[in-house]
């Protein structure tokens, strides 16, 4: 049994360092949720727009970070019984400000189906590579209000020409652009094309074409219009800012009304630099979290585990960070490198 209290590491003041305290309450899981005692917690970028910015958490501090979940299921909640005490779980916190959920404390409560079991031969670390980074994508490829693409498990997937179908990835070498084209791939989409990236690792998610990222965007978008000609009508940014998102339009087909899925909407593009659409194009923002997008991402969590043993889904690369001491001092200096513009290997905090 969990104790009535227990250690989290908080969010108190925006733009100041993370504290420790001891006692903050533990929740009890409801109906849907089981308690887990945290494993592995994983920060991504947008924890540090969180402590710094305030990003979803300004009005309701203190705060708990980390969406990306790991632990071992300790009880569970009413009538709940996907999982049983003692199964090691990965899930994604849901971006309420109730903080829960969040992964930086001693215990959380986990929505069963915004989560999967560590399948025997995985380790919890592998589990951690996923949730953020493998949701995103799967919202702006297949979610309606993103690239419109129909889920493989969909109804509307029965009637959807896959091999057909083109995809460009942008941000290869990027988790979010690597497990956009583990998706794309598992949907069966024939052509994936990606900008940026290791091309052998790339090729072995299942990409069919790796362009080479360096160059002006006119020279890398002529790059990729020599691979896809004038047919794209799905772009998926994964890592370019407003101003670069121009590449992506510009490799959508001029005749066809094409969509541009992006994780970064802070800005407006500069659309004097668009080139001719007679089909027009559309710009899709991407907030990827599985509560907001249940009847999607609830049938993908339920894949997880068995798509992890097909080798559909291949975790990403990471590094541990002991946190046994709990010193905020270390997720700080994460958080840190990200606020930097660092470069930041997927972060594993071992609580």
């Amino acid at each position: 049994m969990a104790a009535k209290t227990h250690k989290a590491l908080l969010v108190t003041e925006i733009g100041k360092p993370l504290t420790l305290t001891t006692e903050r309450a533990t929740p009890q899981p409801a109906e849907g949720q089981v308690l887990i005692r945290v494993t592995i917690a994983g920060p991504n970028p947008h924890d540090h727009k969180a402590r710094d910015n305030g990003l979803f958490i300004a009005q309701a501090l203190p705060a708990v970070l980390t969406n990306d979940v790991v632990g071992e299921v300790i009880s569970l909640g009413p009538n709940t019984d996907k999982y049983t005490v003692g199964d090691h779980i990965v899930g994604q916190a849901t971006f309420d400000q109730k903080f829960t959920q969040t992964g930086l404390q001693e215990y959380a409560v986990v929505d069963v189906d915004f989560s999967a079991k560590i399948p025997e031969g995985f380790t919890d670390d592998d589990g951690a590579t996923l949730p953020t980074n493998v949701i995103a994508p799967l919202v702006a490829l297949f979610d309606a209000s993103a690239l419109d693409i129909p889920a493989p498990w969909t109804e509307e997937a029965k009637t959807f020409d896959y091999q057909g179908a083109t995809v460009l990835v942008l941000g290869g070498g990027s988790n979010c652009g690597r497990f956009g084209v583990q998706l794309a791939a598992i949907a069966g989409i024939g052509r994936i094309v990606v900008v940026g990236g290791d091309e052998a690792e790339l090729k072995s998610y299942g990409a069919t074409d790796v362009i080479d990222r360096h160059g002006s965007p006119d020279e890398v978008a002529k790059r990729i219009r020599d691979v896809v000609g004038d047919d794209l009508i799905y772009a998926y940014d994964a890592i370019n800012p407003p101003a670069t998102q121009i590449l992506g339009v510009n490799a959508l087909s001029s005749t066809k009304k094409g969509k541009l899925a992006r994780l970064l909407p802070t800005g407006q593009l500069d659309e004097s630099k668009v080139h001719t659409k007679k089909g027009g194009f559309e710009v899709k923002n991407v907030f990827g979290s599985s509560q907001v997008k249940p009847v999607l991402s609830k049938p993908f969590w339920d894949r997880v585990p068995q798509y992890l043993k097909d080798k559909k889904l291949i975790p990403t690369a990471y590094e541990v960070v002991s946190l046994n001491d709990w010193d905020a001092n270390k997720v700080n200096e994460v958080l840190d490198r990200y606020r930097d513009g660092k470069r930041v290997v997927k972060t594993h905090f071992h609580l």
